[in-house]
């Protein structure tokens, strides 16, 4: 029997009692559906899926949405390798806080993330919860971005001279991750930056600093120390979850409900995780 316990921080759950490697019941599927609106991310521990688990999974939660900039791994369409080698280099990968593909013009619902090769230390997940940063945002800061409509992009990412571009570490100790930087990553898109859960009607903020580079109508003068201000108080630890991996691990989170930001601290280990994208609802 499927049981699902929240994790005692700002969001999250833990789901046991459910076998993921396999078709699932369209009442399963409607339970995980649910509970995954409600805490935004789900962990689902010992869980031993192949890649067509994974695809298949992915598939009963909304379908794949499409991933730019980097390579899926052989033979599938629709996995990517979060992959960092033992005697790695480069930059952690997705340090930041952010929302998976924001800069697209129906951004993913959701992303799967699949725990392969864990180190035994470092490599958490921290997810903040956007909804309790505009509940908690004070009436002054509100007001200044009631009604803005944020401009999101790729450029400072994926452009050729972007962070993950020319200048990115290659060769022996360099990013294991197959990114391919292109000039499409300059295009822009447009999302209030207060914005309704398409599923649940809920306000939260809708992305931030990095993927987001101005509000219409607002100078640039004006807007990017308004970005760098709201990126702190988004990212504010009360706000968030900290997510320790364990192999075998599927976690599923919700793009328009948190934030997401990567970290480090297992230098001379290798980790590797499998991902998927939830297309928008």
């Amino acid at each position: 029997m499927m049981q699902i316990e929240p994790t005692g921080q700002a969001c999250g759950a833990v789901v046991t009692g459910v076998d993921l490697a396999g078709p699932l019941a369209a009442e399963t599927v409607a339970a995980i559906r649910a509970a995954w609106l409600q805490h935004h991310v789900l962990a689902f521990p010992d869980q031993k899926l192949s890649d067509d688990d994974l695809e298949r999974f992915t598939l009963a939660m909304g379908g794949f949405g499409d991933d730019p900039f980097i390579a899926p791994i052989a033979g599938r369409q629709h996995i990517i390798a979060v992959a960092r080698a033992a005697d790695e280099t480069a930059p952690i990968f997705a340090e930041t806080w952010h929302t998976d593909w924001s800069f697209q013009a129906r951004p993913p619902a959701g992303t799967c993330l699949y725990g392969i090769t864990i180190p035994p230390m470092g490599g958490d997940t921290l997810f903040a919860n956007q909804h309790l940063a505009l509940d908690a945002m004070p009436a002054e800061l509100r007001a200044r971005i009631e009604g803005l409509t944020a401009i999101h992009s790729a450029q400072k990412a994926y452009a050729p001279d972007g962070f993950y571009g020319a200048g990115d570490p290659k060769g022996p100790g360099g990013r294991s991750m197959d990114i391919r930087p292109s000039e499409t990553a300059r295009a822009t898109q447009r999302h209030p930056f207060i914005r309704h859960h398409p599923e649940t009607g809920r306000e939260g903020l809708f992305g931030c600093l990095g993927y987001v580079i101005g509000f219409e109508g607002m100078a640039d003068e004006e807007a990017l120390p308004l970005l760098v201000e709201l990126y702190h108080w988004q990212g504010q630890e009360r706000f968030q979850y900290r997510h320790r991996w364990q192999p075998n691990m599927l976690v599923m989170w919700d793009n328009r409900s948190v934030l997401h930001a990567a970290t480090g601290g297992y230098q001379g280990h290798a980790r590797l995780l499998h991902r998927t994208t939830i297309a928008a609802a």
